[in-house]
């Protein structure tokens, strides 16, 4: 299996949330399920049936966060410098609207658009990829080509 590229941060968000649903997810879930039974009939118990289906989900997701985290390969940006790699945070201009844009490259569990999280392997990303400050970067996206230019590259 492949290594997943992570950022400490993304590392350490992930440890949260799986230390939540062991601690206190996976056991209140279990008592609802006890309790459940405790009403009779399970085949016609909604609270029974739901409660199940909640423990799968939990279950599921503890089972794919340990995957992820096994493989995790964490790298630390404050240790890089030099040309658009993982971690940079690179701040860049719409060439056609002049609107500036700030993401950091990060792996793909802990990408959040919004958040200005950049999944590495997303078409902007792989574009920017070895570009330096002051370089112009030509991206194919779903909305149409979109032409960048980086105004700089922070590793932090």
């Amino acid at each position: 299996m492949d290594k997943i590229p992570m950022t400490p941060a993304g590392h350490a968000a992930l440890e949260a949330e799986l230390k939540q649903l062991k601690s206190v997810e996976r056991p209140a879930i279990i008592r609802a399920i006890a309790e459940a039974r405790e009403h009779g009939d399970l085949s016609e118990n909604a609270e029974y049936h739901s409660a199940r289906e909640k423990q799968s989900f939990i279950e599921g997701r503890i089972k794919e966060l340990e995957g992820v985290l096994s493989l995790a390969d964490v790298i630390d940006p404050a240790k890089l410098s030099g040309p658009i790699k993982f971690g940079a945070t690179v701040t860049v201009v719409d060439e056609d609207t002049d609107e500036e844009k700030t993401w950091q490259i990060v792996g793909e569990h802990e990408a959040n658009v919004e958040k200005g999280m950049l999944n590495i392997k997303s078409p902007i990303a792989r574009a920017l990829i070895g570009k330096e400050a002051g370089d112009s970067v030509e991206v194919r996206t779903p909305g149409g080509e979109k032409s960048y230019e980086v105004l700089s590259i922070i590793y932090a």
